[in-house]
Formats: C-alpha cells, sequence, structure tokens
C-alpha cells in the first residue's frame, strides 16, 4: 500500500513538474491580430491563442504587451493573461 502511494506521489510529481515546463512569459510588441481566431502574433513571431476572457478587441497593433501562456498538446500557445507594458 505505501508502495502505491509514492509510486502515485512520484507520477505526480512528474506530471506536474512537465506541465510546468510548458508555461512561458514573454514580452514583445503586438503585430498583427486576428479577431476572427482570437490570435495575436508577438514581434518575436509567437502566434499566442487567446481565451474567451481575453476580449481580443481591447489590444492594437503596435501595443508593448507581457503574455503568461502555455504551449497546449497541439503544439498551440494558449494566453493566461496579457497585460500591456509601460
Amino acid at each position: 500500500m505505501f508502495g502505491k502511494l509514492v509510486a502515485i506521489g512520484i507520477v505526480s510529481v512528474v506530471g506536474l513538474a512537465a506541465g510546468a515546463a510548458l508555461a512561458r512569459d514573454e514580452v514583445g510588441t503586438i503585430t498583427n491580430i486576428d479577431a476572427k481566431a482570437d490570435q495575436i502574433t508577438l514581434s518575436s513571431g509567437t502566434v499566442i491563442n487567446l481565451p474567451e476572457s481575453i476580449e481580443v478587441e481591447s489590444l492594437k497593433v503596435g501595443e508593448h504587451v507581457s503574455v503568461k501562456y502555455s504551449v497546449q498538446k497541439s503544439g498551440h500557445a494558449l494566453a493566461s493573461q496579457v497585460k500591456p507594458m509601460k
């Protein structure tokens, strides 16, 4: 029983570490906005999908932003936060 709990604990920690490795922070300038696809492109070339909680209409091309996002299993980047930089 104890061995199973240890194994479950190890698998959980490894799973969390793998998920954390996919989290990213990036600062850049918005070079393109695709409102239909709910996506922004940063000056680095990174294309980031926006969830429903982030309104694409609130962002502008040329705006300098800080973006927190995660890379999904599909390989697409999904933002959790987009903040204007001053």
